[in-house]
């Protein structure tokens, strides 16, 4: 369900900070969120963002297009490893 729209966009408060932070130094370090929840504003456009999957940050560079998504959206929490092809060959000789 979305979220009401009198409400607003939710993001951390530590985020806006850390991201008004980088924008005043002008470094372009990455920025580590554990933050999956909240919501890309215009203010992260050209920042670094490193999102925590449950293992790893993956680097997630916010575009213009990433705006009102939410930064777990770009980073998966779940890798596919594909069917194996012997599995299969095993399945059909049984």
């Amino acid at each position: 369900m979305a979220r009401s729209v009198w409400k607003g966009p939710f993001v951390d408060g530590y985020l806006l900070k850390k991201a008004d932070q980088a924008r005043a130094s002008g470094k372009h370090s990455i920025i580590k969120t554990w933050s999956r929840r909240s919501t890309i504003l215009p203010q992260f456009v050209g920042l670094t963002f490193g999102v925590y999957n449950g293992k790893k940050f993956i680097p997630v560079s916010v575009n213009e297009d990433m705006i009102g998504h939410k930064f777990g959206e770009f980073a998966p929490t779940r890798i596919f490893i594909a069917h194996s092809a012997e599995k299969k060959t095993e399945e059909k000789k049984a």
